[in-house]
């Protein structure tokens, strides 16, 4: 499904020097978010780059300087290149895209299909320090349309940073899914997304509640879903920090 993006939120690429790839800062990209505040987080919803692509993606990374990749979909056969093209591995070695370069530092691999990259991005013709970039990638993703899981994390992740922050609006979780649509259509594609952000949300603040009431050890708690999004935050953050992030 090829989904794009509303004029007054999309991502508009600023023109530097030797970018050749960029047509009138064109990106098939727009700036989601709902509430305000430095604990509040915003997101950047855009599509799995391509080859011909790649390098508008990390141009938009390093123009917003984006802290965290979150790659919700997979990376295609080569021979199909239909969804998502490898533009981040780089284990081997240095990788370069037009005028960005894109450094592993160091990866880390999780056993609920969790991987957690540091990468370091710079622009060759830019006099910016360099980006470090915290990226996480989910292997293990269901075989449905990339908006609708990028909505269900963006709710997931907007919602409890809002009920953290005592914003009681973000109770109202039909309101917040409707408010996303009109940011970008489909977020939140199926009655099954749906009721998992429910779940997983419930699920991480009675966490929240007990890890606040007694000690708790997040590796020998008993799951519902399998959703471990303040777990995920929770290991963001420590890797982000290691990550200078």
């Amino acid at each position: 499904m090829d989904v794009l993006p509303f004029d007054n939120n999309r991502i508009i690429l600023d023109s530097t020097k030797g970018n050749t790839c960029t047509a009138n800062g064109y990106i098939n990209a727009s700036l989601i978010g709902i509430g305000m505040g430095e604990k509040v987080s915003w997101f950047i919803a855009t599509q799995g780059p391509f080859p011909d692509t790649s390098e508008d993606f990390w141009e938009m990374v390093f123009q917003h300087r984006c802290p965290v990749i979150v790659m919700l979909t997979r990376v295609d056969n080569p021979k199909m290149m239909r969804k998502c093209a490898d533009y981040f591995r780089a284990e081997d070695g240095l990788r370069e895209f037009g005028k960005i370069s894109v450094e592993t530092k160091y990866t880390r691999i999780y056993a609920s299909s969790l991987v957690l990259r540091c990468l370091e991005v710079k622009h060759k013709e830019l006099v910016e320090p360099t980006l470090p970039v915290l990226h996480i990638q989910i292997y293990h993703v269901p075989p449905s349309a990339g908006i609708g899981r990028t909505g269900a994390y963006c709710t997931i992740h907007n919602t409890i940073q809002r009920v953290l922050v005592g914003d009681m609006s973000s109770l109202d979780l039909a309101r917040t899914v409707a408010q996303f649509r009109f940011q970008w259509i489909g977020m939140v594609l199926t009655v099954e997304q749906y009721f998992f952000c429910h779940a997983a949300i419930v699920d991480e603040l009675e966490e929240l509640v007990s890890k606040s009431e007694k000690q708790y050890s997040p590796n020998t708690s008993k799951r519902r879903n399998g959703m471990c999004v303040v777990n995920y935050m929770t290991r963001m953050e420590a890797d982000a920090e290691e990550c200078n992030c």
